[in-house]
């Protein structure tokens, strides 16, 4: 049986080593870690529970494919619930507003809290959709760098629809042309985060993200995001996926313009293909340091990144839900500290995602777990231990505040997370959390694709590549490099 091999667990790996196994290969996954899900981890911690890395699950029909290729029930792994609240907004003003999941009912409500017309509202997120129908079979399900991508119907239908897409407003400029209250323009605003970038550089077309939120839904699983990863390794195994964990690939092995298998700090290993779930960048530059490089790939401007705190919180907010917003005041300043002076704004967009109000189990009875994000730039060589101590008392003080309760004392445990820790714990490039940022409107052809015509049998897959970051991306990425992979020929 022909050998694939695939560098490292992260969600897209997971999921191209299924797609790979399913085209009759015997597949094997290398992880630094002793665990798989790359991002998607968890730890526990005094009696809580948190998930380490994304906290979004949208768009679960693409879990599911994955099982359906087995012919297995995704639900006997990860089941999950809808949720009826998108996500809860608070202002430092007492302004809040809550987001439904239905549509309808979203229009209606956000009409009347944000003193505008409903039908600008529809128009917008009719408009979204059309952006996501007539991109989606183009920028995010097929390579950009095969010429069949281009010759075919959904192409040109999206070149004869080109002035809908805004590709050369920003996001902010769409927003504020649709909307006057800058309440909602910030709302809508916050999606470019969804990629890393900044609202005031991504191009409008990326207004298509608030669809996939409101239209695909948002989801909680039981056993939290973690239960993401963990279920796609189970069912992995089960069809005799093969794991090395804490065995790091250290070099691509070549034998002229071909990949040959892999190198690792344990042994080397041959093979017909192989697949980088690594970032882009330390793949070329620790695995390929002898091949020519994409350096204008590998040059572009990263990503934001976080910095997350942990905390048990010794209390329950009612008025949480598992999604919530406290804005900062200057939306714009705060982007432009972190993409220009790479450093944390004084006053930063906070969210708080809180998954005990869906899993009780993830906190001791009466009390929650808070996973506590702000946007930060990567990891430059900033004072990280500086910008933590400073960046924890802006946030206790801004949600003492906005909460009218001392949180400080509330806190029974901590753990934070900041880009240096994500570089070391998952190898991402300065730790960014999705790759490249998409801070112009040619970012989805700067990035780098799934194949490379250097070298022969090499793939690459997650999301520091074609299309992008996120859960669903990544996901597309492996569907994508499945596609290119022939069919294995079975002796």
């Amino acid at each position: 049986m022909p050998k694939a091999l695939v560098i490292g667990s992260g969600i897209g790996g997971l999921a191209t080593a299924l797609r790979l196994r399913k085209k009759g290969y015997e597949v094997l996954v290398f992880e630094k870690n002793s665990y798989s899900g790359g991002k998607l981890h968890a730890i526990e911690q005094d009696g809580f529970r948190f998930d380490l890395g994304p906290s979004l699950f949208t768009m679960p029909h693409f879990i599911e494919e994955l099982f359906h290729l087995y012919d297995r029930d995704p639900r006997l792994f990860f089941p999950y619930a809808k949720k009826s609240t998108v996500c809860n907004y608070f202002w430092q003003d007492g302004s809040r507003f809550t987001v439904k999941s239905d549509r309808e009912s979203f229009i209606t409500e956000a009409a009347a809290f944000f003193n505008e017309e409903k039908s600008s509202i529809s128009s917008y997120l009719k408009k979204n959709q059309k952006k996501y129908e007539l991109t989606a079979g183009l920028f995010l399900e097929k390579s950009l760098h095969k010429l069949r991508t281009y010759i075919s119907r959904d192409t040109f239908k999206a070149i004869t629809q080109i002035g809908d897409l805004d590709l050369f407003d920003s996001l902010n400029t769409v927003n504020q042309k649709t909307f006057k209250n800058p309440k909602l323009v910030q709302l809508f605003n916050r999606y470019a985060t969804y990629n890393g970038s900044s609202p005031y550089k991504t191009p409008g077309i990326m207004s298509l993200i608030p669809h996939l939120e409101m239209h695909f839904g948002t989801y909680i699983p039981e056993g939290g995001m973690h239960r993401i990863s963990q279920s796609l390794y189970e069912l992995a195994k089960e069809q005799g996926v093969q794991f090395h964990f804490e065995e790091e690939v250290t070099k691509i092995a070549m034998e002229g313009h071909t990949a040959t298998g892999v190198v690792t700090n344990k042994d080397s290993y041959h093979s017909e293909i192989v697949v980088s779930n690594m970032d882009i960048y330390p793949t070329y530059k620790k695995l390929l340091p002898h091949t020519r490089h994409p350096e204008n790939t590998l040059k572009q401007e990263r990503s934001s990144s976080a910095l997350i705190f942990y905390w048990g919180i010794r209390e329950t907010f009612p008025e949480l839900d598992l999604h919530n917003i406290f804005f900062s005041n200057d939306y714009h300043k705060e982007f432009k500290t972190i993409f220009e002076e790479k450093q944390l704004t004084d006053d930063p967009t906070i969210y708080i995602n809180v998954t005990s109000k869906d899993i009780p189990s993830d906190a001791p009875k009466g009390q929650e777990n808070w996973f506590v994000m702000i946007n930060a730039p990567g990891n430059y060589g900033q004072d990280w231990e500086a910008l933590k101590v400073k960046a924890r008392a802006v946030i206790v003080q801004k949600l003492s505040t906005v909460l009218n309760k001392p949180i400080a004392p509330l806190i029974a445990t901590e753990h934070i997370l900041d880009p240096v820790g994500i570089e070391a714990n998952t190898s991402s490039y300065r730790g960014a959390l999705y790759g490249a940022a998409s801070n112009s409107r040619f970012a989805a052809f700067l990035r780098h694709p799934n194949m490379t015509r250097r070298i022969n049998n090499l793939y690459f897959c997650g999301g520091s590549v074609h299309p992008g970051g996120g859960i669903p991306l990544c996901l597309l990425s492996a569907r994508i490099v499945a596609d290119m992979v022939p069919e294995s020929k079975k002796p």
